[in-house]
This record gives C-alpha cells, sequence and structure tokens, in this order.
C-alpha cells in the first residue's frame, strides 16, 4: 500500500492514464506513429537515453523533466505496438517490473536481512542467478559504451567475491599496465595488436580504480569531454576577437589562448 495521500495518487493515476489515451490517439490517427515498430523505435530510444543522460549531467532539473517523460512515451509506445500483437501490454510491462521487485527485495517483503547496499545488491545477483543458468556476466549488455561495460561486469563479479582487497591493491595494477603499455608504446617495433591490448588493461585497471574510488567513471569522462569543448569553443571565439584562425596561429600561440580558457571555464 503507498502511504501517499490518495488525491496525490490519484493525480499520478490520471496523468498516466491521460499518456495512455493520448498514446491510443496517435497509433490511431498520426500517418508516423502508425509507421513505427519495436525495431524502428530502437535507435531513437537510444537517443532519447542519451539527452537523459545529458540532462542529468547538466544538473538541468527542467530537462530532466522533459527527457523522463519523452523516456517513458518510448515505453508506453513499444507497449502500445506488444498489445497489437498480442505479445504484452503495458500493465504485464508493470507487473512484470513489480514481481521481480518483491522477488528481489526479500529485505522489504520477506525475512532476509539486509542493512547495507552491498549486502542488497549481492542478494539481488542471488536471486537472479537462482532463477538462471546464465553466466553472472550475461546480464551486461553486449551493446553498452566500453567503459560502462567494464564497470558494470567488474561490479558483477564484485558479488560473488572476485575482487581486490583494498584500493592499493588496485593501484599497483595500474602501475603494473601502465608500464606494460609505456613498454609497447615505446617498443623498437610498434605492433598496434599488442599496444591496443595494454591501453585496453590500462583502461580496465583504471576502470577498477574508479570504482574503489566512488568515482563514476564515465560520467568523469563525459565531464571532462565537456569541459574540452567548452575551451575550445571558447579558444576559436578568442582566436575571431583577433582577427584570426586557429589553424592560422602557431602552437605557442594557441597554448596562450588555450591558458586564457582555464580562468573561464575551470
Amino acid at each position: 500500500m503507498s502511504n501517499q495521500p490518495a488525491d496525490s495518487l490519484q493525480q499520478k493515476l490520471k496523468a498516466f492514464e491521460r499518456t495512455l489515451n493520448i498514446m491510443d490517439d496517435l497509433r490511431a490517427k498520426c500517418p508516423w506513429d502508425k509507421k513505427q515498430t519495436i525495431d524502428s523505435l530502437r535507435i531513437l530510444t537510444i537517443e532519447e537515453t542519451y539527452e537523459l543522460c545529458d540532462a542529468i549531467l547538466q544538473k538541468d532539473p527542467k530537462g530532466l523533466k522533459e527527457e523522463l517523460g519523452d523516456l517513458l512515451l518510448h515505453i508506453v509506445f513499444y507497449s502500445k505496438i506488444a498489445s497489437e500483437t498480442g505479445d504484452f501490454d503495458i500493465a504485464d510491462v508493470m507487473n512484470t517490473l513489480c514481481d521481480k521487485l518483491i522477488e528481489r527485495h526479500p529485505h522489504i517483503y520477506g525475512d532476509v536481512m539486509a542493512e547495507t547496499d552491498e549486502q542488497v545488491k549481492q542478494n539481488w545477483e542471488q536471486i537472479k542467478q537462482k532463477n538462471t543458468k546464465r553466466s553472472l556476466l550475461a546480464g551486461v549488455p553486449v551493446s553498452l559504451p566500453a567503459i560502462v561495460k567494464a564497470y558494470r561486469m567488474q561490479e558483477k563479479a564484485k558479488q560473488v567475491g572476485f575482487e581486490w582487497e583494498n584500493k592499493a591493491q588496485v593501484w599497483e595494477k595500474v602501475d603494473e599496465e601502465l608500464n606494460e603499455f609505456k613498454e609497447e608504446a615505446f617498443a623498437n617495433e610498434i605492433s598496434k595488436e599488442k599496444i591496443e591490448k595494454e591501453f585496453g588493461d590500462l583502461l580496465f585497471s583504471l576502470v577498477n580504480l574508479s570504482r574503489f574510488l566512488n568515482i563514476d567513471p564515465e560520467a568523469a569522462l563525459e565531464k571532462t569531454n565537456l569541459k574540452f569543448r567548452n575551451r575550445f569553443m571558447l579558444m576559436e571565439q578568442m582566436a575571431e576577437e583577433k582577427e584570426k584562425k586557429l589553424h592560422e596561429m602557431n602552437l605557442p600561440e594557441m597554448d596562450a589562448l588555450w591558458n586564457e580558457t582555464k580562468k573561464q571555464v575551470p
């Protein structure tokens, strides 16, 4: 039972019903919406997910609200299409979710003890493994970006105790991988295959370190990407104010502009 006020719950249910009714109208009357399939929506869903991630990184509540709505539309859209083929509908989606949440939270809906978030995650993975014979890593989507995938695989492995004991050990591993990468990078005969392998090992070890430091590596890199983008665009603007183009400037001149941008975009 929800402990929120009845009027608040009714408002939410009414808003969700309105969304479902609009989806019915669009599917019946709009040429574009009528044409869509589960396959055709896939790439658009990926785009919407990244737009949601952008709003989160930008700490934009208004944008976050809008992007969450766009993603909700896709969930409703997929469910509508599936209902037309008799596979499932939005009620099936939500009931499946509710059943999964209840099953995987026995410390809330059963008699299992879990006082920390780590215990909760361990219980979650154990329940998932009990219900499937797949590998523990099979639940990590193949299409995830590589850094996110590395983080999730390491998190999964941790649930069965395959984990470093402390961050000092992880730092030693980073040093080891960095030295192996440097050996290949400065070898007399550079092998692209070997240097790529060592670079991948180094990145994987850095992702491991990020977990021990409670850093989201994907978010950290994206923030650096955004910082570089803003500084570089500002550098272009500064060059234009000097009636120059960057390709017309030498490296010391560009370095001077870059140092100026760092004062404005820390």
